[in-house]
């Protein structure tokens, strides 16, 4: 069976730990069948484990969707993390390298935004938080 390189897509819903795992595995298989080194999809899962922890951490809850995608001449994986949390007050703070509000390291967001191309995020107060990351496939 071959995987059609610009139509994968997979929602998860994240509710435990066993659903961040089973959300590595599926983000996992989804980047090294679009063809991304080992290093690249070591962040990929690094990136969407940081999405997932944050989630559970801060809504208790929330979704996961994760598509491969095509711009061009270019594929891709979309990570899109969404829930229904207390949303982040301040965004540019969190934003900052040390930053913590659960007494961690600070290198959730700022790590995320590191290791994948492209970063967006979408939250307020009561509003929940939404975060939005792509990587391209080098070509070489």
């Amino acid at each position: 069976m071959s995987l059609d390189r610009h139509s994968r897509s997979l929602k998860i819903s994240i509710e435990s730990d066993s659903d961040l795992l089973a959300a590595r595995q599926e983000a996992r298989a989804i980047a090294f069948e679009l063809g991304f080194t080992l290093t690249a999809v070591v962040g990929i899962v690094t990136a969407l484990s940081e999405m997932t922890r944050n989630m559970l951490l801060y809504a208790g809850r929330g979704e996961l969707l994760i598509e491969s995608v095509r711009d061009g001449d270019r594929n891709g994986i979309l990570i899109t993390a969404r829930d229904d949390g207390p949303g982040i007050p301040d965004v540019q703070k969190a934003m900052m390298d040390g930053y913590s509000t659960s007494g961690g390291l600070g290198m959730g967001l700022p790590g995320i935004k590191r290791l994948m191309d492209s970063f967006e995020i979408r939250t307020g107060p009561e509003k929940g938080t939404t975060v939005i990351v792509r990587k391209w496939l080098e070509t070489h």
